[in-house]
């Protein structure tokens, strides 16, 4: 079926080839930190990707030098999502009082999306070039396959930096082994492209150059074999992988991380743990929730 056009304001959507679509997160300015406006517009790509009968396969790629900063702390845009667009059925007042309104918050943009992105019937390939950080992870490891260019790097700061066990999307230890998983948490440390091959996290290390042709050509293999049958083997192997615990262990991670945002909160008066933080990203944090406060004050 044909798809209407549509406009985005942090996304390009495209269709490269016949059968493959194209979701390019476009933000470069912010290193296509994730907020809410380009949370709800990847939804609706990734939906009309889903629900367009000529497309077998949907690569995610970014412009600009980085792949992924993370979540979006910078206080730009809207900070919780429109009744009409809320994806998920937990519901409430992302204000509430206590820790309600946050944990559905975060249940709702970063969790439940994320794993229904995971879930979507067509096979996903991830297009990575730069620096892959924290959040960023959750948008890497959504996807069925992950090409990425040599000077790809990825890191997951929340447990070294912020206080917190760990991104929403709690997939470390199904990624590469748990010693390795741990190690990588508890350090912060960078993991270069090779590594995460050698690990088993990405499927290909190629040429910066080289990453859209090669994702592409990949793209195409598969988009040429019969539609159903790609979408059996995913539900298969995500089937498989569910079973070896995988969503029970996400979901008691994601209690785990909402302890550590409790934990910073009681401690420190701000959800992450501000004492951890480099002293650049405190001071723009500390004015972050200043502003909020002050306008929650009004």
């Amino acid at each position: 079926m044909a798809t209407e056009e549509r406009l985005y304001e942090q996304l390009i959507y495209e269709e490269p080839a016949p059968k493959v679509a194209r979701i390019v997160m476009n933000r470069p300015s912010r290193r296509n930190a994730q907020g809410i406006t380009m949370t709800y517009e990847l939804d609706d790509a990734f939906k009309r990707a889903c629900h367009d009968d000529q497309i077998n396969v949907i690569i995610l790629a970014a412009a600009g030098d980085h792949f992924n900063a993370g979540h979006d702390i910078s206080g730009e845009g809207p900070q919780n999502p429109e009744r009409d667009q809320v994806a998920g059925l937990w519901g409430g007042d992302y204000q509430g009082k206590g820790w309600s309104g946050f944990y559905a918050r975060e249940k709702e943009i970063y969790l439940e999306i994320t794993e229904r992105w995971r879930n979507a019937p067509k096979p996903t390939i991830a297009e990575i070039q730069g620096s892959v950080i924290s959040g960023g992870m959750m948008l890497t490891w959504m996807c069925d396959l992950i090409v990425c260019s040599e000077d790809a790097r990825f890191r997951d700061a929340t447990a070294a930096e912020m206080g917190i066990p760990g991104a929403e999307f709690f997939q470390h230890p199904y990624e590469m082994s748990v010693r390795q998983a741990k190690e990588w948490l508890m350090t912060g440390g960078w993991m270069s492209a090779r590594e995460a091959e050698r690990r088993g996290m990405v499927n290909h290390v190629v040429p910066r150059e080289e990453l859209p042709a090669r994702t592409l050509e990949l793209a195409e293999t598969i988009a040429a074999r019969n539609p159903f049958t790609m979408k059996l083997v995913k539900q298969a192997i995500n089937f498989a992988q569910d079973q070896m615990g995988r969503k029970a262990s996400m979901d008691h991670a994601f209690q785990m991380h909402q302890i550590g945002h409790m934990q910073a909160m009681l401690v420190n008066g701000f959800p992450i743990d501000i004492e951890s933080l480099p002293p650049v990203i405190r001071a723009n944090v500390e004015k972050l929730f200043a502003a909020r406060k002050a306008g929650t004050q009004d």
